[in-house]
């Protein structure tokens, strides 16, 4: 029978050890019991999503007692150091942002945007591609930049939140769900959502003119309710992706593209970079895989 001081909630937000815990009691910042704290040295035990147990104390403080097992993370490895840092536990899509133009979608974010996919496909994620700012370029040049992505399968979805193009297929993709918005700084993440609901409260941040580069705006995870239902959390802009757990063998397993031609390859244990009788070195030649998709590859392979 479960402790009936308990009250069990899901963590909305997350910042420097402190965690708001919505509730149907109401919400609640908590931090974690000492015993749960002595497990942080490899991941996050805590994170924005997670369904936890607290407890409230007499001063009204709270502490969270229990993490219950996670569905699903979307995590890369924590900068500077050896650990995961999950970015949002137990979602339901991943929206990655990217911008067409301001910033411009140079190769160095469309491999970020690989190494993304790679983390959501290990984590059987379902995933949401916004080629956003698309009101900034020729929609053919749109088109030629992210239309790759759609040709191995994923949702590709042109948005402005300027002009409001594709604002209700995105609506509408959210409706129900608990989602993430995740993508460098500078690509609009902050503005869809305030496109999708004029009154969530974010702070909105201008790309630097001197720099083309964005400027964070969202300076720590958190999860927002929607009028339409579920949530939806929006993320700090991501400066890098970096893997965690995930071996360079493991890799053609996550590339959409290449998965389904590893068996055809003349050596079980193919690179695909060298080797002859090379199913997916075949496929790239007669441009059946996309070349900045298999530098991608190569990259995180050699790495």
């Amino acid at each position: 029978m479960s402790d009936p001081k308990l009250i069990r909630g899901r963590i909305v937000r997350a910042q420097s050890g402190f965690f708001d815990v919505e509730t149907e009691l109401g919400q609640h910042t908590a931090q974690l019991r000492g015993r749960l704290k002595q497990e942080q040295l490899e991941t996050d035990v805590a994170a924005v999503g997670d369904q936890v147990e607290i407890r409230v104390l007499p001063d009204g403080s709270a502490m969270i007692e229990t993490v219950a097992p996670r569905s699903r993370v979307l995590s890369r490895q924590a900068p500077g150091r050896e650990a995961e840092q999950v970015l949002v536990a137990n979602l339901d899509l991943g929206v990655f942002v990217f911008a067409c133009a301001e910033p411009d979608p140079i190769p160095g974010q469309l491999r970020m945007l690989d190494r993304m996919l790679v983390g959501a496909e290990r984590e059987s994620i379902p995933v949401l591609i916004c080629a956003n700012k698309v009101d900034l370029v020729d929609p053919q040049e749109a088109r030629r930049i992210f239309g790759r992505y759609a040709e191995i399968g994923y949702q590709l979805l042109y948005t402005s939140a300027l002009t409001g193009e594709g604002i209700d297929t995105l609506r509408s993709a959210l409706a129900d769900h608990v989602s993430v918005f995740a993508g460098p700084s500078g690509t609009g993440k902050s503005s869809l959502l305030r496109a999708l609901q004029p009154d969530i409260e974010l702070r909105i941040g201008e790309v630097s003119e001197a720099t083309g580069k964005g400027t964070h705006t969202t300076v720590a995870p958190k999860l927002v309710k929607l009028d339409s239902g579920g949530y939806v959390a929006d993320t700090p802009g991501v400066k890098a992706f970096a893997l965690w757990d995930i071996e360079p063998e493991e890799l053609d397993a996550y590339f959409r593209e290449i998965a389904p031609l590893v068996a055809d390859c003349a050596f079980s244990n193919c690179t695909h970079i060298h080797e002859p009788g090379c199913a997916v070195l075949r496929a790239l030649e007669v441009g059946e895989i996309h070349s900045e998709r298999y530098d991608s590859y190569v990259r995180l392979r050699s790495s």
